[in-house]
């Protein structure tokens, strides 16, 4: 079973969310980088694009395939993690710490409609294995 701490928000597209105040951090879950297989390479946006929730953000790239990223909530990028450039498998390692994508100033509520806690991950993630 993927892991999937309870601290954080998820979407339907695999993607997690940890907000403080006005800030979110974002990265894909522990569930997709499975999916994925071996992390090698990852396209994120520059510090100060905007985005509405929902949108395309990046590319993670892993030996499988290649998988649009999505942004669960709105918000201007503030910081990327750089050490992904040398080291993506980080994603693989520890999707929730190390492994995070970016963060962002948002600019809509601090937790949207639509985004799931733990427990409906879980039941989303088992949907999927299954079927």
């Amino acid at each position: 079973m993927a892991n999937v701490p309870e601290d954080l928000r998820y979407s339907k597209t695999h993607e997690w969310v940890r907000t403080e105040n006005s800030t979110a951090r974002i990265g894909i879950t522990d569930f997709a980088q499975r999916q994925l297989g071996d992390v090698v390479y990852v396209d994120l946006p520059k510090a100060g694009a905007p985005f509405e929730a929902g949108d395309p953000f990046g590319t993670v790239e892993s030996v499988k395939a290649a998988t649009e990223i999505y942004l669960p909530v709105a918000g201007t990028v503030t910081a990327v993690n750089e050490g992904l450039e040398d080291s993506p498998e980080d994603i693989n390692t520890d999707p929730y710490g190390d492994g995070w994508l970016i963060e962002i100033t948002t600019t809509g509520p601090a937790h949207p409609t639509g985004l799931l806690d733990a427990a409906a991950y879980r039941a989303l993630c088992a949907e999927e294995s299954d079927g």
